[in-house]
């Protein structure tokens, strides 16, 4: 009898509980992802982005939990202010939410080529707790513009402090240029081949993090060099 994948790779019984490996996304019922648009303004085509990267998880399986960062509006951050206070009440909100779910999705804008300070600015903010939140979170980067490169650079930018904090940032990102005129009424994107993509890429993710979330054997460690073989769960970092 040849092993099935539950018994080579036995799910961890401290993690949530998923659905039979059945590929119709009830494997995927009991993940949650915490979708996170980075923009507060109404008309935000990342806030248009956001909620279709939102829709399209629903429709593989997950749950969702939908946001934006006009909900979690907190300071610039200070030592001082820290050090007096504590984190804003908006900070350690944005801390729950994240650690509440398996993967975070963030649909940036692009501000001069790079990070928005006001994303950039929450993630120091959450980054202060302990447990630090970002360290292992799957997380799968977006980005919506009018512009001809979609708010790529940014991306790129926003990649430098979540991946020096831990989080596993997913190799592709999907960004959306004249995103001004790419939304139907009903949300979704009228180009049929940018949805097919968006679509694609949204669900090589969740495929991720389902595998990561169900196996232990993808419990993986980070080692500063090759021939580094520590037993400490993960070499000491900032992450931590």
């Amino acid at each position: 009898m040849v092993p099935t994948d539950d018994v080579r790779f036995p799910t961890d019984p401290a993690r949530p509980a998923l659905g039979s490996l059945s590929g119709d996304g009830s494997a995927r019922s009991g993940l949650r992802v915490f979708v996170l648009a980075g923009s507060s303004r109404a008309g935000s085509v990342n806030r248009s982005l956001a909620s279709l990267v939102a829709r399209i998880v629903t429709e593989a399986g997950p749950d969702v939990d939908l946001a934006h960062l006009g909900d979690f509006a907190m300071p610039a951050y200070d030592g001082d202010t820290e050090a007096g206070h504590g984190p804003p009440p908006a900070a350690a909100a944005l801390r729950d939410r994240i650690e509440a779910a398996q993967a975070l999705v963030i649909a940036s804008p692009e501000y001069n080529a790079s990070v928005p300070g006001v994303v950039k600015n929450a993630i120091d903010w959450v980054s202060r707790f302990r447990p630090q939140p970002f360290k292992d979170k799957q997380t799968l980067l977006v980005s919506a513009s009018p512009s001809m490169v979609g708010g790529n650079r940014g991306l790129w930018a926003l990649r430098v402090p979540l991946e020096h904090l831990g989080a596993r940032v997913y190799p592709d990102m999907f960004s959306l240029a004249g995103a001004h005129q790419a939304f139907t009424e009903d949300g979704r994107l009228a180009d049929t081949g940018l949805a097919e993509r968006l679509t694609e890429t949204v669900d090589s993710f969740l495929a991720l993090v389902e595998a990561d979330t169900r196996y232990l054997c993808l419990q993986r460690r980070w080692y500063e060099f090759l021939g580094d073989r520590t037993d400490a769960p993960v070499t000491t970092r900032a992450q931590d």
